[in-house]
């Protein structure tokens, strides 16, 4: 028996949710989109970044939420706060909320993160 929402688009909290890349994704060949929670029904929202560019990333921000970085491949030289470091595959960094952050492609190579936004929603204020 299915969930009458589910049928319908709709989906209700609690039902699980099967996503395909073409659902979240952005663009052909990298891990680049995201997933907001609201749209499956949970209070957590899905970033994923990919760039070959050196110096590619997300300009200074500041979230309202808490946001979890986890370096999938590359290396990046993040900024969270006062604190500066180089962060290499398999890293997981904390960003707090309200505390200003960023990160960008070092190399060599391509940089790709998966971005765990603690909000059902992607909200942000650019700082530069």
């Amino acid at each position: 028996m299915g969930n009458e929402s589910e049928s319908e688009g709709k989906t209700a909290l609690g039902v699980p949710k099967h996503l395909r890349r073409e659902d979240w994704a952005t663009g052909d060949g990298f891990w680049r989109g995201r997933v907001e929670g609201k749209d499956i029904g949970t209070q957590v929202t899905v970033l994923f970044f990919s760039s070959d560019r050196i110096g590619a990333g997300p300009p200074l921000h500041v979230h309202k939420y808490d946001e979890v970085f986890i370096v999938r491949t590359g290396r990046a030289e993040f900024t969270v706060g006062d604190d500066k470091f180089i962060a290499e595959k398999g890293a997981v960094i904390f960003g707090p909320a309200n505390i200003p952050h960023k990160f960008e492609n070092v190399g060599p190579g391509p940089l790709e993160t998966t971005d765990i936004h603690l909000s059902d929603h992607f909200e942000q204020v650019v700082l530069e």
